[in-house]
């Protein structure tokens, strides 16, 4: 079962780069690393051999999801975006009730969440409180120590 995730144009891109990158760089450092290994003589006491066909596995693994996820990709036409409601590539500016601070997200898929830059995952406890809310709307968001309150003030379009 494949799950669909939505993305921007620079996020499948920055997908599909890694995953090439896997594929075309790792993948013959990992095969390399075994043949050297391999070279080395027995290989039921070689632990270079069972280190580097262990980082192989977890390479393989690594690849196998990110063309899972790419599989399940979708990008999102922006100039489509509804902005009277809080959806995914919206940018809310909201406030804390409790204590007056105003703060600007952009919610967005989880592969592309980047806090500092002020993206978060539509996914986050704070993203999933945001989405399908307009402006007027107070977001009532359940946090480890308690509820938080926000006020919706305005939503753009990224």
């Amino acid at each position: 079962m494949s799950n669909v995730s939505y993305y921007t144009e620079e996020g499948l891109k920055k997908l599909r780069k890694e995953l090439s990158h896997l594929k075309d760089v790792e993948r013959p450092r990992a095969s390399q690393a075994i043949a050297e290994a391999r070279d080395k003589g027995d290989l039921s006491e070689n632990a270079e051999y069972d280190a580097a066909k262990e980082a192989q596995g977890l390479l393989e693994m690594k690849i196998s999801k990110l063309e899972e996820t790419l599989s399940g990709a979708r990008l999102i036409d922006e100039s489509q975006l509804d902005t009277s409601k809080a959806l995914v590539l919206s940018t809310v500016k909201i406030k804390n009730q409790t204590n007056g601070m105003e703060m600007n997200y952009t919610l967005v898929a989880d592969g592309e969440a980047d806090l500092k830059s002020g993206k978060i995952s539509v996914n986050s406890p704070i993203g999933k409180g945001l989405l399908g809310k307009s402006v007027g709307e107070v977001a009532e968001i359940s946090v480890p120590n308690g509820t938080l309150k926000f006020d919706i003030l305005e939503i753009t379009r990224e």
